[in-house]
């Protein structure tokens, strides 16, 4: 028996499952959840013995397979969520609820139908919630998101040029400091350090390490040096590169050190 990591929608959050038969990378399977079955795909395989031991920790099975049957569905209920979408944001519209609905999304049995939606305050949905299930005939469940939620189920372009991080490549979103910015000596300026959605970057959490082997050896901005030339004070530094600049006197001079797996 093998763990199987699985994720329902491009860079989702996985999930593990177990399997009694044998899947391949790539595999599109149908799972069970605590929400009803699920169609997903199959992105890495674990061995079982190195699954951290967790005696509480129990593992949903993977059903089967998905056949052509079962992808032909999958992509009805593609169709059918965008419609349950375009319905619940006409529901808020007339019922004048202060919320961005987001997405819409049906589990594979169409046990429960999911919408995220964005708000600045908290929204009595128990009218909507009610309608929708008239309509649908199956178990609604709206959920309130934060602003980096937002910009990974969206996407967009980011301040790099590229495709948003959350949306490309991340699968979890991890907590994000104000000390990775000052670690790689950007200016604490919120138009350079936040992304689209108004939060700190992500790239300032997972690029961090690099920043921090680099800076192996580095003085601050401010610090003294000793320079061939004399003492003088360091007045910029490109962590990156192992370069900064000392001001001699009235000279700047640039010192390279040598690259930190030396």
């Amino acid at each position: 028996m093998k763990i199987y990591s699985v994720i329902f929608k491009q860079n989702g959050k996985r999930y593990n499952f177990v399997g009694d038969s044998e899947y391949e990378k790539e595999d599109y399977v149908i799972v069970e959840t605590e929400k009803g079955l699920q169609y997903g795909k199959v992105i890495d395989i674990l061995e079982i013995e190195n699954i951290p031991k967790d005696e509480d920790r129990e593992y949903r099975n993977i059903v089967r397979k998905a056949t052509e049957e079962d992808q032909a569905i999958f992509y009805e209920l593609l169709k059918e969520k965008e419609e349950a979408l375009n319905k619940c944001r006409e529901l808020v519209k007339k019922l004048s609820l202060n919320m961005n609905v987001i997405n819409a999304d049906f589990t594979f049995d169409k046990s429960q139908l999911l919408f995220t939606f964005t708000s600045d305050e908290r929204v009595d949905f128990r009218e909507l919630a009610r309608k929708l299930a008239g309509i649908y005939h199956t178990r609604i469940e709206l959920r309130q998101i934060g602003a980096r939620d937002k910009a990974k189920e969206i996407s967009g372009v980011g301040v790099c040029g590229q495709k948003l991080c959350c949306a490309r490549f991340l699968d979890h979103l991890d907590a994000i400091s104000m000390n990775y910015a000052k670690d790689q000596n950007l200016a604490l300026n919120p138009s350079k350090i936040n992304g689209v959605c108004g939060r700190l970057l992500c790239c300032l959490q997972y690029e961090n390490e690099a920043y921090l082997e680099c800076s192996k050896g580095m003085p601050n901005v401010g610090d003294t040096y000793n320079t061939k030339n004399g003492e003088g004070k360091v007045i910029s530094i490109d962590i990156l590169n192992r370069k900064f600049k000392v001001l001699v006197g009235s000279n700047k001079e640039e010192i390279e050190l040598p690259k930190s797996s030396e």
